[in-house]
């Protein structure tokens, strides 16, 4: 008999593309039915969802009894917590406890967390205001001290904020802009979050014995501005330049308190880094155990020249 997976999520990039690489894998798609939770079953994400076999259910995640039965009868369960950027409520920390807590009660056998690191802990109280990091380091934290078979899955910097985003933007002169408020050395782990948020969880799944209470750095490879630009011409065939801000300009350009929160995130990619420090060799080499690899930025940019 399949055992289920559930995906918190669902219609979301990481959800979307964790359901897509399941689907896509023969041995996978054999071994598991999918569940997909989201907040309402009838949009069409989700009903885009059930056409493909997946069975979709609206949970309400600050009830306790409604994630219960979202995780009961569940082998593997993946979330990602949901940041309120507008700074009035921040429900992350609530959420993911929420759910860790219905994990352990019903069983669970492998709970795969979208994480990341706890900027105010790894800077020593240097930069305090990115809670989009620290809340789910938060979660990560509650879900070990629960004692829950789980792996921690750190998405790296999406390459689709260059496009959704525009953040290397033309200019009138017909040349392309990149801003940031760091230098061009600083170290970027970009990653196709829609392509490759899925072979993560795919080999999470696979080597569950090998991954457990691991943290799996999911990017392709570290890129600085220069890099970034240089491989941007090199693919469109456009003229890019870079251009560091100071700290006054970069905020003006998002609405309080998104501000402060954009700009010490970027210090933070600086130093001490996005992963402070740490090698992406192990979780490239967990990718090709299983015969997958990840997207490269030339790769998505020869798929998203039209978003230039």
């Amino acid at each position: 008999m399949p055992k289920l997976l559930t995906i918190f999520g669902a219609t979301g990039k990481q959800g979307g593309s964790i359901i897509e690489a399941v689907l896509s894998d023969a041995s996978l798609k054999e071994e598991f039915t999918i569940r997909g939770v989201t907040r309402d079953a009838s949009k069409p994400a989700a009903q885009a969802l059930a056409a493909k076999g997946v069975e979709v259910v609206a949970t309400d995640m600050d009830s306790k009894d409604s994630v219960l039965q979202a995780v009961t009868g569940s082998h593997t369960v993946f979330l990602v917590t949901i940041p309120d950027f507008t700074g009035r409520e921040n429900k992350e920390l609530d959420h993911g406890k929420i759910v860790a807590d219905a994990c352990h009660e019903s069983g669970v056998q492998h709970l795969i967390f979208s994480s990341l690191l706890h900027v105010t802990d790894t800077t020593n109280g240097r930069l305090t205001n990115v809670p989009h990091f620290d809340r789910k380091a938060e979660v990560e934290r509650y879900i070990r001290s629960k004692g829950i078979p789980s792996t921690f899955v750190l998405p790296g910097y999406f390459m689709s904020n260059y496009t959704a985003l525009q953040m290397i933007r033309k200019g009138d002169n017909g040349e392309y802009t990149l801003a940031y408020p760091v230098g061009d050395k600083a170290l970027f782990p970009l990653i196709d979050i829609e392509a490759d948020m899925g072979k993560y969880v795919v080999a999470s799944i696979k080597e569950r014995e090998n991954v457990l209470g691991k943290q799996i750095l999911a990017a392709a490879d570290y890129y600085t501005p220069t890099r970034i630009l240089a491989e941007f011409e090199e693919v469109t065939g456009g003229k890019a330049n870079f251009l560091k801000l100071d700290a006054d300009t970069f905020q003006s350009f998002f609405p309080a308190p998104l501000g402060v929160e954009m700009l010490e995130n970027h210090l933070f990619i600086e130093e001490p880094g996005y992963y402070a420090g740490k090698s992406l060799d192990e979780s490239l080499d967990l990718l090709r155990k299983v015969g997958l690899k990840p997207t490269t930025w030339k790769e998505f940019l020869a798929k998203n020249k039209a978003a230039f």
